[in-house]
């Protein structure tokens, strides 16, 4: 595992804990839930994903037949990088998840954004986005197809 061994290992904070289960929540309230899921190897992303699909199922989701793709390639991925692997993804999965590590999920939000995306949810992803952060793009390309402006940015959502 090398330099990042500690960091890599490092479980989710009481607090993170308590926002990725209500983050869950407030998505599955909004009727978003995916059918599949790229997710970190990370120890506390894991746990990420398992406790927003609690929350999920306390919004009635049925996550059963939810495709959760673990890879350690989503650790430090260069947006590119996240790009090429949602190539992976199902081309019938009309929601996907990824539970991944800043700067790589703001980063790729605002590299993908289109002229139609939110401003505000574009001033917060061009610094950043914090912890239990949901940020909620959509678009007519197959996955595999997502590129610069190709997705239009609906939204940042965060849980406090």
């Amino acid at each position: 595992m090398g330099a990042h061994a500690g960091d890599h290992g490092r479980p989710l904070a009481l607090r993170g804990r308590t926002q990725a289960r209500q983050l869950g929540q407030d998505l599955g309230a909004r009727d978003c839930f995916p059918q599949a899921v790229l997710c970190s190897d990370a120890l506390r992303t894991r746990q990420t994903w398992d406790l927003v699909g609690s929350g999920l199922k306390d919004q009635g989701a049925d996550l059963a037949a939810v495709e959760v793709q673990v890879l350690a390639d989503l650790y430090d991925a260069a947006p590119t990088r996240l790009l090429a692997l949602l190539d992976r993804v199902d081309p019938a999965a009309t929601t996907v998840f990824v539970v991944g590590h800043e700067p790589t999920i703001s980063m790729t939000a605002g590299f993908l954004a289109d002229g139609d995306s939110d401003d505000g949810a574009l001033a917060q992803v061009k610094v950043g986005v914090p912890t239990a952060t949901a940020c909620v793009l959509t678009s007519t390309a197959q996955w595999g197809q997502w590129t610069a402006g190709s997705a239009t940015l609906q939204s940042v959502s965060r849980v406090s």
